[in-house]
């Protein structure tokens, strides 16, 4: 948990750009990355309520200019690896679903940590036609070594899409695999939804 709270408050630390662009199925996904964080830390530099702790309504906002570009089902099969499989159509979608809800939470939580860190966005290319790329950021803050921070993207018909972050080198679906493996092993797909789902539901009362 350590690791995903550091991971999704890290991935809110992109640098003000000035002059953001609407986003469409076309837009690169460089820009894409940027832009939508962009307008996430304006939103929260603002708001008082979420910068005291408003977990609510950290939360709307995660789900309204965070979510849409993020592609859920692939990070759970990504993340579940050959388990996916033994899953029927049903309880993929309850996987996602809930492993949705366990990244939003964490998400939100990190949305009031922004500090001093500065971004530096890495050269970014593209080949013509290419569907899956990875951006390249690095977070420098003062007296701590510079930390690589990636983004997983693949191109869908309604436009580029997350599907994993990476932060010194280790994935956040990567990271979950071995916890779901060993769910799977102990009690099924069925014992890691119920799984996921007190974890959601202790979460949602903590808050």
């Amino acid at each position: 948990m350590k690791f995903l709270v550091l991971l999704t408050t890290l991935s809110l630390l992109l640098p003000n750009l000035a002059g953001a662009q609407a986003l469409t199925p076309d837009t690169p996904p460089d820009v894409l990355v940027k832009n939508v964080t962009n307008e996430v830390l304006a939103i929260v530099r603002k708001d008082k309520d979420i910068q005291s702790g408003n977990h609510q309504k950290a939360i709307g906002l995660v789900e309204t200019k965070v979510l849409p570009h993020f592609d859920f089902t692939r990070m759970t099969q990504l993340s579940l690896g050959r388990d996916w499989r033994k899953a029927t159509p049903e309880q993929q979608k309850t996987l996602a679903d809930q492993f949705r809800t366990l990244l939003v939470r964490t998400y939100s939580s990190a949305l009031n940590e922004y500090k001093s860190q500065v971004i530096e966005f890495k050269p970014f290319k593209m080949k013509p036609g290419a569907t899956d790329v990875k951006v390249q950021t690095q977070i420098s803050q003062s007296g701590s070594r510079p930390i690589p921070l990636d983004y997983y993207l693949e191109k869908l018909p309604q436009g580029w899409k997350v599907y994993d972050i990476e932060v010194d080198g280790i994935s956040l679906v990567i990271n979950y695999r071995e916890s779901f493996a060993s769910e799977v092993r102990r009690g099924g797909i069925e014992g890691l939804i119920k799984t996921l789902e007190a974890k959601n539901r202790s979460d949602a009362a903590g808050k």
